[in-house]
């Protein structure tokens, strides 16, 4: 009985999307549409894969020995080889807060900050009010989706604690050094990242 009732209900089923035939058409497409997403993300993936193996690197020595002009540069050049295409350095007198601006692949705006320490982990620590600066401008001023810091020392627990409340990013020298290396884009390696506001394009 229930073999029978299965074939019986597979029959009415085939003969109504013969005679609804625009059914399949929306099936089929959807079909090919999602496919064709799996295959892009595959793609995307692939082509980040090879830029990240062939891509830019720095060792934490080479970034302790660099002038400070020479360390936004760096983080410029970072930023720009895990795709942000219009990273660009505003550091300088009169810069507020911002010596590194960016848009990464995903439309999020990043305002980056950053701190050198000619002495690496020997030198001052990043403190509250390096982080204070960057709250009052980052968002307000530079429009930021994402506000990031970013020193080669160290940073106090208390502006650690800071940012945290106040929805910013601390990349120290730990955090550096994996990203500076090659490994991984910098919104891979942080956490709480606003959302993406666009589907990432093609790579060149």
């Amino acid at each position: 009985m229930v073999a029978v009732a299965s074939v019986a209900l597979t029959v009415v089923v085939v003969n109504w999307l013969l005679a609804h035939r625009w059914v399949l058409v929306v099936i089929g497409g959807l079909a090919v549409s999602a496919g064709g997403g799996l295959l892009h993300r595959k793609r995307q993936r692939a082509r980040w894969d090879a830029v990240r193996r062939q891509g830019l690197r720095y060792a934490l020595p080479h970034l302790d020995a660099l002038h400070h002009s020479r360390f936004e540069e760096a983080v410029r050049d970072l930023m720009h080889r895990d795709g942000c295409r219009e990273a660009i350095r505003v550091g300088g007198s009169g810069d507020l807060g911002a010596d590194v601006k960016a848009t990464d692949p995903y439309g999020r705006r990043w305002v980056i900050q950053c701190k050198h320490r000619s002495g690496g982990l020997a030198g001052s620590a990043v403190g509250t009010p390096d982080l204070q600066v960057l709250n009052g401008t980052a968002r307000q001023v530079h429009g930021a989706d994402v506000a990031v810091i970013v020193t080669n020392g160290r940073v106090t627990a208390r502006a650690v604690a800071f940012a945290g409340q106040q929805r910013l990013h601390v990349v120290d020298r730990h955090t550096l050094a994996v990203w500076a290396s090659g490994s991984r884009p910098l919104w891979e390696l942080l956490r709480a990242v606003p959302p993406p506001r666009r589907k990432p394009g093609p790579l060149s």
